[in-house]
């Protein structure tokens, strides 16, 4: 989901970009009317009218161009995109801009041209095929104004340079910090102050582009309404085959499922903080300050496992300790990976992912650390790029990558429109579902673990708790960042109200407070990547529940039996035909058929990862009712 383990983000390019932000030159068609001011789409305007009906053979030939189209410029926007993440500088900048209002120009146009083909007639002839076709080519926004296209591009292009290239510079002395250093200390030190300075540090650059920001999301809304949506945001809702307020009742839903499992883990993580950091640092009630996760935004708290863990049943084995040990090396942590998923049946990577990928930071230059996966022509390039650690997190987070590239390369043979996850969230669990076989029994088996190392039964409520500090802490974290952005894009939440709502939907929802007072100005969303990159984070949420749910599938097929969160499929192919057979799909079926090959099931649900931490929960249940009872005492 971002730098943070196993919930990585797709940089924007990578994804199909007739399925993203798009514009077209032309005369625009009337504005569509805003269905109502929560976000819903407004209704589809009529088929553009023309002298004579379009026929079967118009929208085929139709969408043959347009595939053809859209493959080769999907590889330059790749491209320009992939060289501007890994030579930040502002030629590599203009240059992705350039690219972006070419690719945003295609999208557009063929968005328009698409409507044409809306015709009752012409629906009742069409395959189940070409109709999806025809309907994700609409999901998209466009711009007809060439200057306002041409500001948009470079508006998205500046604003993920801009985060970038930020990087802390104190006012005594000290030496700039980028950001990955400042995450160094928010995950290694215990010294408030110190968290302190390194939060509020990075979290002063970003109101630099606020004011852009602000006027991107204006630019990025008429784009939405020129193709009959009533902002961005209900846009965005509109990708999952249902209506967007019925998508928004359904994340809420999703939330409330899981929120009791959250809620005690949030209180059981109170009542650590106190007594390592004093009563004076963390209050009994209300929300805990944001600086003392471990983790720049919160969203995941693993890093404070240590004072976090059970007084008995932590383990002692430690994969980083085991892996800086061995002095293991980028490409080896990936050949881990990748051994992981041919266990499966599933093919070896190409010979040119190894000689294109970046997998170590250079030293000669500024890159995007933040770790994504790439597929360039949309057939064997595929890449990561990603500045890999020799640590137990950066060991899950290529597992989690390499998800995304064998999906690339599973639906690589379906029709360009449909070379995508089932919906987004499919692309983020696939990676992390492999990741929940990192077992014990696991890293036995490939060497990493003593075979002789006992799994002591009372260390598995350790390693729970350690999982849960990533995959449950970050629920409500996944949930806020879009809830915000849907306000921002529907109006309710305005440029000056951006720090006001942002930490009403922390406190709400994560129960994490703003550390200092609001400064005027504000911009903390934009000190998350997804804000400025205009990356969408509901996939995120999404995924968190998918992975569970496709974990508990394939274990079946596995035919394992036993507690979940014990299950790894590593070396079971008939499981891995079960997944490459969904992966296989693309976008091609409504992601509620792609769940339904996968699990049966055709509603996505948070059962699965209740299952998992069940055992969890119990714990964390009679911890709260003890540390409570001391707290009185």
């Amino acid at each position: 989901m971002d730098t943070k383990p196993l919930v990585l983000a797709l940089a924007p390019a990578v994804i199909l970009f007739a399925l993203g932000a798009g514009t077209a030159h032309g005369k625009p068609e009337k504005k569509a009317q805003a269905k109502s001011a929560s976000g819903a789409a407004a209704k589809p305007k009529p088929a553009v009218k023309a002298s004579a009906a379009p026929t079967l053979a118009d929208a085929k030939r139709f969408l043959a161009q347009t595939e053809t189209k859209f493959d080769r410029l999907n590889a330059d926007q790749a491209r320009a995109d992939w060289v501007g993440a890994n030579f930040i500088t502002d030629d590599t900048e203009a240059i992705a801009a350039y690219f972006g209002e070419l690719q945003l120009d295609a999208a557009g146009q063929a968005a328009l041209a698409a409507r044409r083909y809306n015709h009752p007639g012409l629906a009742r002839s069409l395959s189940n095929s070409d109709a999806r076709k025809l309907k994700l080519l609409q999901l998209t926004l466009m711009l007809s104004d060439p200057k306002e296209r041409a500001a948009y591009a470079v508006a998205r292009a500046a604003l993920s340079g801009a985060y970038g290239k930020a990087k802390y510079c104190p006012t005594d002395g000290r030496p700039c910090m980028p950001l990955g250093e400042l995450e160094k200390i928010l995950a290694t030190s215990r010294d408030p102050a110190r968290l302190l300075d390194a939060w509020s540090g990075w979290h002063a650059q970003s109101p630099a582009y606020r004011d852009r920001y602000a006027d991107f999301v204006q630019l990025s809304n008429k784009g939405a309404r020129e193709m009959g949506y009533a902002d961005t945001g209900a846009l965005w809702r509109s990708g999952y085959d249902m209506p967007p307020e019925e998508f928004a009742f359904e994340m809420e839903r999703l939330w409330l499922q899981v929120k009791p499992l959250y809620e005690a883990l949030h209180e059981y993580t109170r009542y650590k903080l106190r007594a390592a950091y004093s009563p004076k640092v963390v209050p009994l009630t209300g929300p805990i300050p944001a600086h003392l996760f471990g983790n720049m935004w919160s969203q995941t708290w693993d890093n404070i496992y240590p004072l976090l863990q059970p007084v008995s049943g932590a383990r002692g084995f430690d994969l980083t300790k085991v892996l800086e040990k061995r002095k293991t090396t980028p490409k080896q942590m990936t050949e881990y990976a990748e051994r992981f998923y041919t266990s499966l049946g599933m093919p070896k990577l190409p010979a040119s992912f190894w000689e294109r990928s970046l997998l170590a930071k250079p030293r000669d230059r500024e890159v995007v650390c933040h770790a994504s996966a790439w597929t360039i022509d949309g057939q064997d390039d595929v890449r990561i790029k990603m500045c890999i650690n020799p640590t137990a997190e950066d060991f899950a987070v290529i597992h989690h990558e390499l998800g995304h590239v064998y999906y690339f390369l599973a639906y690589r043979d379906q029709p360009v429109l449909f070379r995508n996850g089932a919906n987004d969230g499919f692309h983020e669990a696939i990676g992390d579902t492999v990741a929940l076989s990192i077992t014990p029994a696991y890293l036995k088996r490939i060497g990493l673990m003593d075979q002789d190392q006992e799994q002591d039964p009372k260390t598995q409520m350790g390693d729970l708790l350690r999982r849960a500090l990533s995959k449950v802490a970050v629920l409500p974290w996944a949930y806020m960042v879009d809830r915000w952005r849907w306000d921002v894009y529907a109006g309710a939440t305005q440029p000056a109200d951006y720090d006001r709502s942002w930490w009403q939907l922390r406190e709400q929802y994560m129960g994490i407070g703003r550390p200092l007072p609001p400064q005027a100005g504000g911009f903390d969303a934009g000190a998350k990547y997804h804000v400025p990159a205009d990356v969408p984070y509901a996939r995120y949420f999404l995924a968190n529940l998918l992975q569970f749910q496709f974990h508990r599938a394939l274990c079946r097929e596995a035919g394992y039996e036993g507690p979940l969160h014990a299950c790894s499929i590593h070396g079971n192919e008939k499981a891995g035909k079960k997944l490459r057979a969904m992966l296989e799909l693309g976008t091609s079926k409504p992601w509620p058929e792609a769940l339904k090959a996968i699990s049966g099931e055709d509603r996505i649900d948070g059962g699965a990862l209740l299952e998992y931490f069940a055992p969890l929960k119990a714990w964390l249940d009679e911890q709260n009712r003890l540390l409570a009872a001391q707290q009185k005492g």
